[in-house]
């Protein structure tokens, strides 16, 4: 009898929920659980930018802590490739910059903002036999992560707008052949995301 009612009780709940509710519900606890991909963004600041906002994008030349190497500006490109979807004024830096450089840069392409990155910590974790038989050690089997920090900077000012910090941590299903990198381009989707104050659900 008390497994009829329970039955009866979830049937009824799952009527008043949309299947695609139901779908991200699943998929948000997957992500804390750890069996996906998962990111947590904090922002100092709730700013909202107009959607005509013309954004440049560009990476510092710092080397991210952790003794993971990743191609160098790669931050800067899953910047642009989670931006343009949002902000159809968007530009990046084509190498690493300094900050000064980025400014003038931006302020030279006519940009209202200059979202200025860095990767400040990866950890490459084995995720393959290949990279198993380079390192053979225990220790450094499981799911890469990344910290990733950035300023939005008004580029006529220089008044700092926000300031963020992305860390990552890659699933344990989808551990196998990733690197920190790949974990980078939804966090900055859902980072244009809140700029315009839209839900990221």
């Amino acid at each position: 009898m008390r497994s009829l009612i329970l039955l009866l009780a979830l049937i009824g709940l799952s009527g008043c929920m949309k299947v695609s509710d139901m779908v991200a519900g699943t998929e948000y606890h997957m992500r804390d659980a750890g069996l996906l991909d998962h990111s947590d963004t904090r922002r100092s600041n709730s700013w909202r930018l107009q959607p005509d906002s013309f954004i440049f994008i560009s990476q510092s030349h710092f080397v991210p802590t952790g003794g993971t190497y990743p191609r160098p500006n790669v931050v800067a490109e899953e910047a642009f490739n989670g931006f343009v979807e949002y902000f159809p004024l968007v530009r990046r830096a084509a190498k690493p910059q300094g900050l000064d450089e980025a400014l003038n840069e931006a302020r030279t392409a006519g940009a209202n903002y200059l979202l200025y990155t860095r990767f400040a910590d990866a950890d490459d974790r084995i995720g393959t036999v290949e990279e198993w038989e380079d390192e053979e050690a225990l220790d450094r089997l499981g799911v890469d992560s990344g910290v990733i920090q950035l300023m939005l900077i008004e580029t006529n000012t220089r008044y700092l707008v926000d300031t963020a910090r992305i860390r990552n941590r890659g699933g344990f299903l989808t551990l196998y052949d990733t690197q920190p990198q790949d974990l980078l381009r939804p966090p900055f989707e859902q980072y244009a995301r809140s700029l315009l104050g839209v839900s990221n659900q």
